[in-house]
C-alpha cells in the first residue's frame, strides 16, 4: 500500500510534523466519550492561539537536562521503506524528510522557493521547465549531486516495474512512453546541459508540475548502479541503507524502537546544529514520554484539557498548530453495498461526526465535507451539503437503495446483511468512534462491525488486503488543491471512477489562473462532496509541546516543522 495518506496511530499527529501523514485515531489525550457542547469545546480549543514559552526549566526532568547534542521526538513506527517514491507509509516519509532535500520547497504561503535548484526557467508554452541547480552539491558521503542524478531519478519512475504513488509519470513528460514500452533507452523529454543544468519538456501545462518535477533526488551512482530496464528490485535492499542529501544520515533503525540520525557534515546549508536525532516510537507512552524527559517533541489534540496538562509541567513551549490536511473515513467501494452512492450518503448522515470529532476533543476539529483545508486558497463552503447528523434522512436514502430492516433490526438486500467492518489503531479517539459509532449505526439498520490493531502496519496489511469496509485516514500536508485530490485519480480509492471529476481535475491543473483554478476546485468539491468516495471526517487542532531548551523552532502551516529541523539547538 503505498499510501501517502495513511491511517493514524497512537497519540502522535506524525501528520503535522513534516510531509507524512497519521492515523486518524490519535487524539493526544485522554478524551473520554463524553461529549461537551460544540460552543464550549470552540472557546477551550481558542484559549491558546500563540507560544506559550515554559516557564520554569529548572522543573526539565534530569534525561532532558543530561542531553547536549540530541534531541529526541515521538513517532509511530516506520516500516523502513526509506527510499523516497518507494515509501510504504507516511511514517517511512517522515524518516526520508531528514535524509533527503529537494530540487524545490515551498514558503509559509505554500509558494515554490528554492533549494537544491538555486533557480528555474520556464517557458512561454508552459511546458518545459529548466533547472539550475546550486554549485558544488554532494550527497552524504561527499559525492557529487548533478544533473545526472536528477535525470536518473525521474527517469527510473518512468520503468515499467515502479509501482510507487510519485506523481511525476502523471505530468507526461515527453518520450517517457517509449522509455516505459522499452521502446528507448532514455527520455527523450529531458536534457541534461551540463552539471547544473537541466530541462524537461511536459505533454501539457499542469499547475503542479514545478514541485512534483522538483522533488527529492536520487544518486545514480549508488542507487543507479544495479538498475536495469525492468528490474527495480534491488532497490528494496538499499532502503535501510540510504545515500541522501538532506540534513541528517541514517544511524540505526531499531524496529518497534526508534530511528536513529546523524548530522550530514556535506548539507549544502551547512551541518545540523544539533549532532543527533532520534525518532523515538511511543505509542501510547507518549504523555509519560514528554512528563520524563525521555523524549523532547511530540504534537497532542489541541484540547483544553491536554493544554491545561502540558502548562503544568512547566518545563514545555507550546505551540498551536492547524495544518493543511483533512481526514476521512474510506470505504471500500469494491464492496456491493459501498458502491451505491446512497449508502455512502446515508452512513454520513447516521454518523454523529460533531459529537466524535469536535464535542469529545472539547474542540479540538472542525467538521470536513471537501477535500481541501480552511487555509487553502481553493477552500469554499458554497454548495457544499454540511451532512448534519440526520438518522432520519439516513434511514430514508437506505430505503430508497433497497435495504429494509428485517427481525433483527438490521437491514438486507438479496439475502445479504448491510455490515460495516471498520478497522482502527488502539487510540482513545478510536475508541471514542466505535463507541459512538456503534449506537449511530444500529439506529439505522447497519450491522457495525470495529477491528482494533495495536499495530498499524498490521492494520494497513489489512486495508491491501481488500478486508474492510471502512477505514480512518488523514493526509499528508497539502500545498496545492489538487494533492488532496489525487487518490481519487490513481486508484488509491479503488473502485472510484468517475469521468467528470478526471475532467474538472485536468482542467484545474491546465492553468495557472488562481480564480479560473478557484472556480474548477469549486465545482470539483461539490461533486465530491455528492459522490462521496470518501466520507470527509475532520480538520485537527493540534498543539506541539516540546523541551523549552529548543531554540529557533518553527513552523509553516504548509510544510510543518520539517524546514527548521537543521535549525533546533539546545539551550545550555
Amino acid at each position: 500500500m503505498k499510501k501517502s495518506m495513511t491511517l493514524l496511530s497512537g497519540v502522535l499527529l506524525s501528520s503535522l510534523l513534516f510531509t507524512a501523514c497519521s492515523n486518524e485515531g490519535a487524539s493526544g489525550s485522554s478524551a473520554s466519550s463524553g461529549s461537551e457542547s460544540s460552543a464550549t469545546g470552540q472557546a477551550a480549543s481558542a484559549a491558546l492561539t500563540e507560544l506559550y514559552k515554559a516557564p520554569d526549566l529548572s522543573k526539565l526532568p534530569a534525561a532532558a537536562q543530561q542531553r547536549t547534542d540530541t534531541i529526541i521526538m515521538a513517532l509511530t513506527d516506520p516500516s523502513g521503506a526509506f527510499t523516497p517514491y518507494f515509501h510504504q507509509s507516511g511514517y517511512d516519509g517522515n524518516v526520508s524528510s531528514l535524509l533527503f532535500a529537494s530540487l524545490v520547497t515551498t514558503n509559509d504561503k505554500g509558494l515554490p522557493a528554492p533549494n537544491l535548484a538555486s533557480s528555474w526557467d520556464i517557458s512561454d508554452d508552459q511546458r518545459t521547465y529548466t533547472f539550475h541547480l546550486q554549485k558544488n552539491l554532494t550527497f552524504s558521503d561527499g559525492s557529487p549531486l548533478t544533473a545526472d542524478d536528477v535525470a536518473f531519478t525521474w527517469t527510473i519512475l518512468h520503468d515499467k516495474a515502479y509501482d510507487g504513488d510519485s506523481l511525476i509519470p502523471a505530468l507526461g513528460i515527453e518520450g517517457s512512453q517509449e522509455y516505459h514500452d522499452g521502446k528507448a533507452d532514455s527520455i527523450s523529454g529531458i536534457k541534461v546541459t551540463d552539471p547544473q543544468t537541466i530541462s524537461v519538456t511536459i505533454a501539457k501545462p499542469n499547475a503542479t508540475a514545478l514541485l512534483t518535477l522538483g522533488s527529492d533526488v536520487l544518486s545514480k551512482a549508488y542507487y543507479g548502479k544495479d538498475y536495469s530496464f525492468g528490474h527495480l528490485d534491488y532497490i528494496k535492499d538499499l532502503h535501510l541503507k540510504p545515500l541522501g542529501n538532506g540534513p541528517y544520515t541514517l544511524e540505526k533503525f531499531l524496529p518497534g524502537q526508534e530511528v536513529r540520525f546523524t548530522a550530514n557534515e556535506h548539507y549544502f546549508k551547512g551541518a545540523p546544529k544539533t549532532k543527533n536525532f532520534i525518532y523515538k516510537t511511543s505509542e501510547g507512552d507518549t504523555w509519560q514520554y514528554v512528563e520524563t524527559g525521555e523524549i523532547d517533541f511530540a504534537a497532542f489534540s489541541a484540547t483544553q484539557e491536554n493544554i491545561d496538562k502540558l502548562k503544568s509541567l512547566g518545563f514545555v513551549n507550546i505551540l498551536p498548530y492547524t495544518g493543511s490536511t483533512y481526514s476521512y473515513l474510506q470505504p471500500n467501494l469494491e464492496h456491493d453495498a459501498l458502491k451505491d452512492k446512497k449508502v455512502r450518503q446515508a452512513i454520513t448522515y447516521g454518523l454523529d461526526r460533531q459529537s466524535i470529532y469536535v464535542d469529545a476533543n472539547q474542540g479540538a476539529g472542525e467538521l470536513a465535507n471537501i477535500p481541501a483545508a480552511p487555509i487553502s486558497w481553493a477552500y469554499t463552503q458554497d454548495g457544499i451539503n454540511p451532512y448534519a447528523y440526520d438518522p432520519e434522512k439516513a434511514n430514508q436514502l437506505l430505503d430508497e437503495a433497497g435495504w429494509t430492516a428485517g427481525s433483527d433490526g438490521i437491514r438486507t438486500k438479496d439475502g445479504q446483511k448491510l455490515t460495516i467492518h471498520y478497522l482502527g489503531t488502539k487510540s482513545p479517539q478510536t475508541d471514542v468512534f466505535i463507541a459512538v459509532a456503534t449506537e449511530n449505526f444500529k439506529a439505522i439498520g447497519v450491522d457495525f462491525q470495529p477491528e482494533v490493531f495495536a499495530d498499524f502496519n498490521a492494520l494497513v496489511s489489512k486495508v491491501e488486503g481488500g478486508d474492510y469496509d471502512l477505514a480512518s485516514f488523514s493526509t499528508p500536508m497539502l500545498t496545492d488543491p489538487s494533492d488532496g485530490l489525487t487518490q481519487f485519480l490513481d486508484g488509491e480509492v479503488k473502485g472510484y471512477n468517475n469521468p467528470e471529476f478526471v475532467k474538472l481535475y485536468n482542467e484545474a491543473l491546465a492553468t495557472s489562473d488562481i480564480e479560473q483554478r478557484k472556480q474548477i476546485y469549486a465545482k470539483i468539491f461539490k461533486l465530491l462532496n455528492d459522490d462521496l468516495p470518501v466520507i470527509f471526517t475532520n480538520y485537527k487542532k493540534t498543539v506541539y509541546a516540546y523541551n523549552g531548551r529548543i531554540q529557533d523552532l518553527r513552523v509553516s502551516p504548509f510544510n510543518g516543522i520539517a524546514a527548521s529541523v537543521p535549525d533546533w539547538n539546545l539551550q545550555k
